[in-house]
Parts: structure tokens; sequence; C-alpha cells
């Protein structure tokens, strides 16, 4: 809890999910941060990886107003009509991401956390970067699919935050998720995976953010700049983009890998916004290896890499 508001989070202690015999165990804890509304759902392919591979504990926070988090919002205004709401939580009532950076430390602090390595994606990756940056904890730092902010980086689409929220007329809240998602696939995925897309969208009407949480949530991203405090980030990191993301250009890759001392870049080739989806095997494999080099202490420097092999139907 921070602030009054409680923030949930599922810790998947090591004695129940121990490695393969050709893994190695790790006693270092890896946290996954969701992006946008998105709930703890979004990470487990590579959660099922890192556990096969390494037998670690796997911390997943539930961000502020989704899954089983309070959403912490002032009272009377998720109850707005949306036209007035939404800019009211995009700016002054909504979220920053100092402030889930803060909870983050708070979800850690409770856990009786030292050390951990950090996994983000979107909005979880700019979470990622602010806790490094103003927090000791963080042993390592995986950023999919984010951008630094700022006027240097290459903007979001102005199109994306109102495709990401547009309710189609006499759509219901199916139909409404399947349209949302349209900026964060592939056509050509979302066409092969019907089944998994209906499963997709169960999970979200299960564990997501609520409507006013995500337009919090959003205001925290569009507003996030942290160009000018990278250099403050001193623990290894692991850029991933896809190349074809519709959502966060893939340019905000390159000035990561460049603005961060220790970094280093993989590209997925042909990759959407959820890559960790799309390409699930691609990001795992990359986020495995990389964990791996930081249990092991064989990590490279500044080591760039576009990941080239077919999409993945899961």
């Amino acid at each position: 809890m921070r602030d009054g508001v409680s923030i949930y989070y599922e810790f998947d202690d090591r004695d129940e999910r121990e490695p393969t015999d050709e893994s190695h165990a790790s006693e270092t804890p890896i946290v996954f941060l969701q992006d946008i509304g998105y709930g703890r759902w979004l990470w487990r392919w590579q959660r099922e990886a890192v556990a096969r591979e390494f037998g670690a504990p796997v911390i997943a926070p539930d961000m502020r107003g989704t899954g089983r988090s309070d959403a912490g919002l002032p009272p009377l205004v998720p109850r707005l009509p949306g036209r007035i709401r939404s800019p009211l939580l995009r700016k002054p009532a909504g979220y920053s991401v100092d402030g889930l950076a803060a909870d983050l430390e708070a979800v850690l602090d409770d856990a009786g956390v030292r050390s951990a390595h950090l996994v983000g994606i979107g909005l979880g990756g700019m979470v990622a970067q602010q806790y490094a940056i103003a927090y000791d904890r963080a042993a390592s730092l995986t950023l999919c699919a984010t951008t630094h902010g700022g006027p240097d980086a290459m903007a979001i689409p102005a199109d994306i935050p109102g495709r990401l929220l547009e309710t189609p007329s006499g759509a219901n809240e199916r139909e409404t998720l399947r349209h949302r998602m349209r900026p964060v696939f592939s056509g050509s995925f979302t066409n092969r995976n019907p089944h998994l897309m209906d499963r997709i969208i169960e999970w979200r009407r299960e564990q997501d953010a609520t409507e006013p949480a995500i337009e919090a949530q959003l205001g925290a991203a569009l507003a996030f700049d942290a160009s000018a405090e990278l250099d403050r980030v001193r623990v290894p990191t692991l850029v991933i983009h896809g190349t074809d993301d519709a959502v966060v250009p893939s340019s905000n890759a390159r000035l990561l890998e460049e603005a961060i001392p220790d970094a280093r870049l993989e590209l997925i080739e042909g990759g959407s916004h959820l890559a960790c989806i799309e390409r699930a095997d691609a990001v795992s494999d990359a986020l495995v290896s990389f964990l791996g080099e930081q249990e092991t202490g064989t990590g490279t420097r500044n080591r760039s890499r576009t990941r080239a092999q077919a999409s993945t139907d899961t």
C-alpha cells in the first residue's frame, strides 16, 4: 500500500517453479510490468519461459486501477462523462510515471526484495526506467516497445490514443476490446489466431484496467520524459522493439540504446507493439539469454541484433 492505495501483486516463489535439468536456478526475482491498461496475463509467455529456464521468483504487480489494485483516483472524477473525464485524467487528476515507480518501490519493499530484474513493456518500460533512475533495487532492465519520452523522442502517432480508447458505434464490450487491439497487433496475426484473440479478450475482461484508469495511465505515458536522466541508469539494459510497432515507433529503441550507458538492442523484424505475444518465442529467447548473462556475469556491452525468424502463432 502507498498513499492509502492498495497495490496488488503476485509473487511466484522459486520453490513452486523449479527450473529444468538443463537450466540454472536464480535467486534474483524477475518483475514484469505491463503496458497501458493490460493485466498480468500480458507476460504469460515470458513468465513461463523464465520459470522454465531459471526457476526464478516472479513478481507481477497490477498497476493502479488494473486488476485487483485500487485506482487511487479522485472519487468523483471516474463518474464523469467520458468527454469531461478523459482530459482531466490525462493531466491534472491522473497518474504520473514517478508515482507508478513509487508504487513499484512499495511492492518490492513489501515483498522484502533487495534486488530484482525489471521487465517492462510500453508504460511498464517507462516505469522501469524511472525506477532505475530514482531507486536502487534494479539489477537489470529489459525495455520492450517503449520510449524515454520528451521532445527528442519519436512521438506516439497522434491518432493512437484515440484508437486505443475508441468505442465503435453499437459495439458490445468484446467487440470494443477487439477493435482497440488493432494498433497493437498485425492484421495477419489476428486473422491467423482467432481462438487466441478470443482468449485474450476474455483475459482482458477479467484482469485489465477500468476505463478511467486506462485514461490516467495513458496520460502518464504521454507526459513521461526521462531523456535528461538516462545517464543515471547504471544497470545492464536490454532494449527489445518490433520494427513494425505502430504504437511506439521503433526508432525510439535506438535512442534508448544510445542514451543508457550499458544498453544493447534486439530488434524483432516485423514485430508489432505486442511482440511479446505475436513474436513470443523471439522475445522470450532474447529475454532468457540476457537474464542468463546477468546471472553468470557474461553480459556483452552495446551489442545490437535483429531477430528475423518467422512469426510464431500461439
